[in-house]
């Protein structure tokens, strides 16, 4: 009613009357501030649509690896090493384990880490096998598991190495490990399984491990150089 007041308070044309003005510029001011609310209230939802959407493919790519559980039953730990020079013993460890994150779009972004039991080195002969758990070898008493942890997949051509830190009787070594993923299939109880394959080289020195005796002719009972082979398989697990 005050308004109406004001307009019929005013003498000639509206808009020569300052009353009217006045109101009309208002008018005018409260119309544009809502506006500029409902735009800066768009503009937030749109920012938090973004981030959304910025969460949600950062999420996909973290979990585009799949886990997949070392099948001990299926695979083999082995080594080689040369004995008085001329020969080569074998051996292999029975207990181990290891999880892989493997990504089939790009496995440069998979994994490996694994635990080897040293007190379940087997050469197929106790008493070697005792000499290589004591203190002249791997000291399995102080010293009860092999780890290897990768970080990181390198791409060599048509290849791929899995680098990471090797550790044995307490000392860790970085190491480049050539490997293979074989195949991928669904087995008998439905469940999907790769293959890898796996070698590499490493000298038994750097890791502490220093029994050097030597025989009349200067060479080694036993080789610095192991050869260290992976083969075998490793189950998807669920999620």
């Amino acid at each position: 009613m005050k308004s109406i007041r004001m307009i019929a308070g005013c003498r000639g044309a509206e808009l020569q009357c300052p009353r009217v003005s006045q109101l009309q510029g208002r008018l005018v001011v409260s119309v544009v501030l809502q506006q500029e609310e409902q735009r800066m209230h768009l503009m937030k939802r749109f920012q938090v649509m973004v981030m959304a959407l910025a969460t949600l493919s950062g999420v996909s790519v973290t979990f585009a690896a799949d886990t997949y559980k070392v099948d001990t039953t299926h695979t083999n730990v082995g080594f080689t090493v040369r004995h008085l020079v001329i020969n080569k013993v074998r051996g292999k460890f029975n207990e181990f384990s290891g999880m892989i994150l493997y990504d089939e779009k790009d496995i440069t972004k998979s994994s490996l880490n694994g635990t080897i039991q040293v007190d379940s080195i087997d050469t197929d002969h106790p008493k070697r096998d005792k000499h290589l758990r004591s203190p002249d070898f791997f000291d399995a008493e102080n010293h009860k598991e092999i780890t290897f942890a990768s970080t990181r997949v390198e791409k060599e051509g048509e290849s791929y190495v899995l680098v990471g830190n090797l550790t044995m009787r307490g000392t860790s070594k970085e190491i480049r490990m050539p490997f293979e993923i074989t195949g991928k299939i669904v087995d008998l109880q439905k469940r999907t399984v790769i293959g890898f394959e796996a070698a590499l080289r490493i000298n038994r020195q750097d890791f502490g491990i220093s029994y050097s005796k030597t025989m009349d002719n200067g060479g080694l009972v036993v080789g610095n150089t192991v050869n260290i082979e992976l083969v075998g398989e490793a189950i998807k697990q669920a999620g």
